[in-house]
């Protein structure tokens, strides 16, 4: 089942980003976290990192798209987004936020070029790898799909749930070893 749902409020990117730990050591503290609840609160910290843009018109857009996406006002929100991703092509959560408006308009092929985008501009973004491996998954490319995980499962080895779904798919994908 695809989760498209935005993990952090895009009003959460307009707060303060305080300096802390660096993305590196974040990772380093993630990799060697023992158990989801260990994982949770870094896993969170990286997610609220990448959203920061550094550009205050980035915010502003995404901001105000997600204030007219609540009101109910999709057109909007999309060309908001489009301006996001037009004013800073480099900001992979950008594309991300375009991905999951995509997917929420039942558009799977925009979602999925999206998230691809998102990974390429952000090598370490675990979860756009599984959002963009469940789809493709979900369209039968199950060995692209294994990659996607297996590389979020480096990056993250607590995701929840991800170590059982690597397992099963690769004995559907590989085969049982003997």
């Amino acid at each position: 089942m695809r989760v498209f749902v935005l993990l952090l409020s895009l009003l959460s990117m307009s707060a303060a980003w305080a300096g802390g730990p660096s993305l590196d050591q974040l990772f380093g503290s993630l990799r060697r976290a023992v158990g989801p609840a260990e994982a949770a609160p870094l896993e969170k910290e990286i997610l609220v990192r990448f959203q920061h843009s550094g550009s205050d018109s980035v915010e502003l857009l995404l901001s105000r798209a997600d204030e007219v996406l609540a009101s109910g006002d999709k057109a909007t929100a999309n060309k908001l987004l489009k301006a996001v991703t037009d004013l800073e092509p480099n900001f992979a959560e950008g594309w991300r936020f375009r991905a999951h408006f995509a997917a929420d308009q039942n558009d799977d092929r925009a979602a999925i070029i999206y998230l691809q985008k998102t990974v390429a501009l952000n090598r370490r973004h675990f979860a756009a790898m599984v959002e963009l491996g469940e789809m493709l998954e979900e369209y039968g490319d199950t060995q692209t799909a294994l990659k996607l995980f297996r590389r979020a499962l480096s990056l993250d080895p607590q995701f929840e749930g991800l170590a059982h779904k690597v397992e099963a798919l690769t004995r559907s994908v590989e085969g049982q070893g003997i």
